[in-house]
């Protein structure tokens, strides 16, 4: 009988175990990191001062992580504490819902040059497409030049000193840029899918209207009924060969792509700004951006991910254009639509154009001939979600 017994305690423990073992991490958001130079730091440093932030997350969860990143800090950031709440209005919040994050058991930390460090798990109700509010207390050494994500499409409210979260937030300075955030995951034992989305301003949000979270990703992220995690890396500016803002997308694919947990499909969706930043070589530049796709195709399909190609937009009537931009425009988007080696097409292309003049965008859905308005991003998110279910 006690052999009995001591036989079911183990194969339960061995069961636990083995549960505990199964549950993975899943992206829920996530942002591009950047280098931030001068004009998108605040007025004054970060130094002894309290930042918060609103994201907009995809996938709900009752385990969650936050990554923070120095991966661009020109120094140490010394941070005191960070908490998060559902947010409210602007810079208020649910404070009843307000948690401390620890790391490695102590609300404070420092971050090393360079260095990127995950928060401990903690219990949260996180509801599927939430806005959530992060508010980091800096310490007394913050970089000069932060890591940031430049175009939040949010507002991030800075005050002076230490808040606490049922403490009176006003406001001293308003800046619409990310800092030290890097992603919020979900712990979770089901393996649900997550979407990597690599892009530039289009995808970044270019064109949407701050604080109403109608970027592309988020049309996705609806369309899909908050039941994907659905990332969004894209960067304004961004190229993907060389040139652009920030990093080009080869130089940061592993870590922005390859670098997220539990990716399961990567949308591919840059290349205008090669494209419009091509001099006299636009022939060579389109079979350069086909070998880059390849070449992150590659990447990711070893990781057993799948890749979908999305056309390139038109962009007829905005400075990019001329006939050698649009030739080589064509020339990429013909290759998209015939690629064997991907595992889906999204032809943004065709849903967005001009159908009397397919070189440019359809009038209603853009304001400056390149980015998309919020009535175009609807659009591409639906399209997009149709696509990758």
């Amino acid at each position: 009988m006690k052999r009995s017994l001591i036989f079911a305690a183990a194969l339960a423990l061995t069961m636990s175990a083995g549960s505990v073992s199964a549950q993975t991490w899943q992206g829920s958001w996530a942002t591009a990191v950047e280098f931030t130079g001068p004009g998108d730091m605040p007025k004054e440093s970060l130094s002894n001062r309290s930042c918060r932030m609103i994201v907009h997350v995809s996938t709900g969860g009752d385990v969650i992580r936050l990554q923070l990143s120095n991966t661009f800090g020109s120094s140490e950031t010394d941070i005191r504490s960070v908490y998060i709440a559902d947010a409210g209005e602007a810079q208020q919040i649910d404070t009843k819902s307000a948690k401390y994050l620890t790391f490695n058991g102590k609300k404070n930390i420092t971050l090393a040059k360079g260095e990127s460090v995950y928060s401990d798990e903690i219990a949260y109700n996180l509801k599927p497409l939430q806005l959530l509010s992060i508010t980091i207390n800096y310490g007394d050494r913050t970089p000069e030049n932060a890591t940031s994500h430049r175009g939040s499409r949010t507002t991030s409210y800075i005050i002076n000193g230490e808040s606490k979260p049922k403490s009176y937030y006003d406001p001293q300075e308003k800046l619409e840029h990310w800092y030290n955030i890097a992603s919020i995951e979900v712990k979770s034992t089901k393996k649900s899918p997550v979407i990597a989305c690599l892009g530039n301003s289009i995808t970044d949000g270019r064109g949407t209207t701050t604080n109403k979270q109608n970027r592309w990703t988020d049309f996705l992220a609806e369309g899909l009924g908050g039941k994907v995690g659905v990332l969004n890396l894209g960067i304004g500016g961004n190229a993907v060969i060389k040139g652009g803002l920030s990093e080009p997308a080869l130089k940061r694919f592993d870590r922005d792509i390859l670098g997220q947990q539990g990716v399961t499909s990567l949308i591919i969706f840059e290349g205008v700004n090669d494209i419009g930043g091509a001099r006299n070589n636009s022939e060579q530049l389109a079979n350069d951006l086909i070998a880059a796709y390849r070449e992150m195709m590659a990447k990711a399909h070893n990781k057993g991910i799948k890749v979908y190609l999305a056309t390139i937009t038109p962009f007829k009537g905005n400075g990019y254009y001329t006939i050698f931009h649009e030739a080589a425009r064509q020339f990429v988007n013909d290759w998209i639509r015939n690629c064997k080696e991907c595992d889906g097409i999204i032809d943004f292309d065709a849903l967005v154009r001009d159908p009397q003049d397919p070189a440019k965008l359809k009038a209603e859905y853009s304001d400056d001939w390149l980015h998309l308005n919020p009535k175009g991003y609807e659009a591409m998110g639906k399209l997009a979600a149709e696509k990758v279910k």
